[in-house]
């Protein structure tokens, strides 16, 4: 059975300005010093990107972008490469999340391409999936998350599962309070993982990470890391204060 090294991402959204993120690089990485066998990595908004891969020089976190677009370059206002990502010293980057879905009309069909991009640029994608309140309730959280693997991630099936990384986020437990169950995100875990095995190979749903996102807090991460299938987190609110995050990288 592969190992898979567990990883802890901080999504901090449209928060921080450069000089705030720096200052919870300065707090937080004393916190998490010493704390072995994980990946600890911060996602800040692209203004303070070179600032925070300053901030982390020497230390084990990683950077990560939130987004990117699939062109390496040319007249597309507001984009941002990845290309440009990776010299701004990025290792991941965040694709597919709801809130791109939901409120900038992301579709898995842009997804695949951002994916195709990020990964020609030598970066790692974070690829988000999940369903939203209605479509559990209609049965069809399955159904949502094979097609969001199908038609966003099929071109990464070849890939050596350590340059991709997928999170599950039940679109219901984003920013809510709510949280998915241990045995729910489990479920749906253990559902990726085998259709992975299914459309690409044993050796890959093996070996990729599969993060939960969704209301993550010091107080039920210990719980979701205890099931098999779920390889780390993605954290939104709870990782915008360094103390609140290193409490979460501390229990994973």
């Amino acid at each position: 059975m592969a190992v898979r090294r567990p990883l802890i991402a901080a999504n901090w959204k449209m928060y921080k300005t450069a000089s705030e993120a720096v200052e919870f690089v300065r707090r937080f990485l004393p916190l998490v010093a010493g704390i072995p066998d994980r990946e600890i990595v911060l996602a800040p908004a692209f203004p303070a990107l070179e600032a925070v891969a300053s901030a982390l020089k020497g230390s084990p976190a990683a950077l990560a972008a939130q987004d990117a677009f699939w062109e390496e370059e040319g007249a597309f206002t507001g984009e941002v490469s990845p290309r440009m990502l990776a010299a701004a010293g990025c290792r991941y980057v965040i694709l597919g999340h709801s809130e791109r879905r939901r409120l900038f009309g992301e579709t898995d069909a842009t997804v695949r391409r951002k994916v195709q991009a990020v990964l020609a640029a030598g970066l790692i994608p974070i690829v988000c999936v999940g369903e939203r309140e209605e479509e559990r309730e209609r049965g069809e959280t399955f159904s949502v998350l094979d097609k969001q693997l199908r038609d966003g991630l099929k071109d990464a099936f070849t890939v050596d599962p350590g340059r991709v990384v997928i999170a599950y986020e039940p679109v219901w437990a984003i920013g809510t309070g709510r949280t998915a169950t241990a045995a729910q995100a489990e479920e749906a875990h253990g559902f990726i993982r085998g259709r992975l095995s299914e459309s690409a190979s044993r050796e890959f749903a093996a070996g990729v990470r599969i993060l939960y996102g969704g209301s993550v807090k010091p107080d039920n991460i210990a719980e979701l890391m205890a099931m098999p299938d779920v390889d780390g987190a993605l954290v939104g609110g709870a990782s915008l204060e360094a103390e609140s995050f290193a409490r979460i990288v501390a229990a994973a």
